[in-house]
Parts: structure tokens; sequence; C-alpha cells
């Protein structure tokens, strides 16, 4: 049996443990639509108390709708990945995910940015850097990480923001976006925002872990308006998934259509004119 580990995470970076186990629990019911053995190992080895997870106020429904959001950023970096062979491919807040060892194609080079306590979470658990395969240690509202990655253009790079950029201000997340558009023209980038009444809903049950997310748009089209160049190339609603695990409450699409809880956007940032 494996040591177990003291995960050290405080902050937002501790928020990252609830999907971790989410994806864990979902691992073990008999119709799993995602197998995470490293999750479910990783669950086991922390020396963490997740009750803590148990105790958000999270509905069978909020839990399916997380898993299924996974799933679609693997599908986004895998269709990303067959149209770009041999890209760079940035895991924004990757937490512990082992999302490259799911979707790897044999070719891509992949960066997992997080901060520095995660990061060091992950070389604890999960080992260091390999041939493909980096980390970054850093906010990625620094400037120094896309400055470094910069100079790896004319590759195609895709960006992928998981649970992410709810944290932040909208002035933050627009910074964000007109750097990578302004620094990787031609890039696509892939992150999944709250309408604002879900940011007031999603505040009360994380309450307990002493966290606030604070962005929230209702439409993608509201990015486009961030910058020339900026388009939206789609945006995936949790309805929208064929998943017969969500047969039962399919009637509820139409209130989740007014109400657009939480939506998976894709877009292309600029043209690459070099």
């Amino acid at each position: 049996m494996t040591a177990s580990a003291e995960p050290g995470l405080s902050g937002v970076a501790e928020t990252l443990l609830v999907t971790l186990y989410l994806r864990a629990e979902e691992s073990r019911r008999p119709d799993a639509l995602i197998k995470d053995e490293k999750a479910v190992e990783l669950v086991s080895r922390l020396d963490y108390d997740f009750g803590r997870v148990r105790a958000i106020p999270l509905s069978e429904v909020n839990k399916l709708v997380i898993i299924l959001r996974n799933l679609e950023f693997d599908r986004c970096a895998r269709g990303f990945l067959a149209r770009h062979p041999e890209s760079i491919l940035v895991h924004i807040g990757c937490g512990l995910d082992s999302r490259f060892e799911r979707v790897d194609d044999g070719q891509v080079e992949w960066y997992d940015l997080d901060l520095p306590q995660v990061v060091d979470l992950r070389r604890t658990l999960l080992g260091g850097e390999k041939e493909r395969y980096h980390l970054l240690a850093g906010s990625v509202l620094d400037d120094a990480w896309s400055e470094a990655l910069g100079a790896r253009r004319p590759r195609s790079f895709l960006f992928l923001a998981e649970g992410v950029f709810m944290y932040f201000r909208e002035t933050q997340v627009k910074l964000l976006v007109q750097r990578l558009r302004d620094r990787f023209p031609g890039a696509e980038l892939v992150f999944d925002a709250y309408s604002p009444i879900h940011v007031w809903r999603s505040n009360l049950q994380i309450a307990g872990f002493g966290q606030r997310v604070h962005w929230g748009i209702w439409r993608g089209q509201e990015i486009e308006g961030w910058g020339d160049g900026i388009r939206m190339l789609g945006e995936w609603s949790p309805f929208d998934d064929p998943s017969p695990r969500l047969g039962r409450i399919r009637w509820l699409r139409p209130v989740e259509a007014l109400a657009r809880t939480m939506r998976v956007y894709h877009f292309r940032l600029a043209e690459d004119k070099s």
C-alpha cells in the first residue's frame, strides 16, 4: 500500500479535491460514465477529510453535470488533437486530473498549469515531467508562463480551463483572453462558465469551503465583444449529452435553457497570420 499524503491545500486550490472525489465516486458506480482509477487511488491515499466534500449540498444531478463536463472537455481535447497533430495543449487549473493519460495521441506536447502548491502535490502523487509532458507552477493570470510558451509558435495551441474562470473577476478573465489572443493568434480556448444566477447559487453550495465564485455570463457572444478576432465556435449544455443517465430529468431541459446554469464555450482567438 502506498503511503498516505497530506494535500496541504488551501484557498481555491482546495476545491480541486471536490472534483477529484466526484470522479472517484463516479468510477465506483456500475454504470460509470468515467472510469478514473487514478482518482480512486488518490482519494484513498490522501490524508484529507473528504467529509467536507460530502457536506457540500450537491444533488445527484449536480454531480452528474460535473462528470459530463469533464467528459466534454476530454472530447474537445481529442477533437482538437485529431485536427491538429503535434500541437501544444495547455491544461489551465489541471488540479489532480489525469486528462493527459486519457487523451494523449502520442504526439501532443502537454503542459499542466496550476498554482505552485498544486503542482508540488502532483509531483508527489503523480510523478514529474516526461518527454512530452510538462508542469507549469504559477497563476494563469501571471504573464511569465505565456511569454515562455509564446516562443513555441507556430505550432497549434489549445487552452483548456475547466472549473477555473468563475473564480476570477470579469476584468481578470477579459485580460487573460486578450493576452492569449495577442500571444497565440489562431489558438483555441475551451472553458466553462456559469450564468449570473448560478454564480449566486454556487456560492450558497460552496460556502462551507470558504470560497466564492465571481464571474458569470449569459451568452458566449459577450466574449466576442472583448476584441477583434475572438470568435465563438460552439457551446455545450449538459442536456446536449446523450447519456441515458439524463433520461429521468430531461424534462428539466426547458427550465435549464432559460437559466443557462452552465455552458462549455469553445473559441478561436483571432487568426494566425504568421
